[in-house]
This record gives structure tokens, sequence and C-alpha cells, in this order.
């Protein structure tokens, strides 16, 4: 017979919680990873690792994380663009239209 392990934790004001270590490890979840809930008829809930999703890009994902973190630690070093930046961007691209949903081809050079 296997063994059933439980743990439970505890809900804030804001009802957030912690999720216990032993659960963590169980989905081996680390920090960033999303959990699914699947609820059931009886009031039951399943607690899984969501998998990922097919437009996730981890590498993006993790850029966007270090920018996010780094602009909340050093606030200070946010700057606007310059007017002059954007229309010399705007020189460089001109009317090109780009289909950002287009599969990228090593054909395309």
């Amino acid at each position: 017979m296997v063994a059933t392990l439980e743990v439970e934790s505890t809900l804030t004001d804001r009802y957030q919680t912690t999720v216990p270590e032993t659960v963590r490890r169980a989905l081996k979840l680390g920090k960033r990873d999303k959990i699914h809930y699947t609820i059931r008829p009886g009031g039951e809930v399943v607690l899984t690792r969501a998998g990922a999703s097919e437009n996730d890009d981890p590498v993006l994902g993790q850029f966007l994380g270090f920018l996010a973190r780094d602009i909340a630690r050093h606030p200070e070093r946010l700057r606007s663009v310059d007017a002059g930046l954007v229309h010399r961007l705007e020189s460089l691209v001109g009317s090109i239209e780009v289909d950002l949903d287009a599969a990228l081809s090593a054909d395309d050079e």
C-alpha cells in the first residue's frame, strides 16, 4: 500500500499561501513555475505542476524576469527614449512590414 503524505499551509489575509517544501519537492517546483489546480465535483482540489505552454519561451521569460528585477532594484536607471532615437529607428526600418507570427526560416537570407 502506498503511503499518503499530508501537509498544510496557512492562508494570509490576502488569500496567499506558501507552497510547503514537501509539495515543492514532490512537484519539482522552482521559482516562477506555474501551478495547475483541478477542482473535482466533490470539492477536492488536485494541485499539479503546470506544463509549459507551447507559446512560452523559457529564455524570453528569464530575460523578462531579469529586467523586472533590475527595474525594481534600480528604478533610477530608467530613462525615456529620446525623440531623435525614435526618428532614427523609423528612418532605418522605413515602411517595412513584418509578420511577427510568421515562422523563421534559414532560407530568408
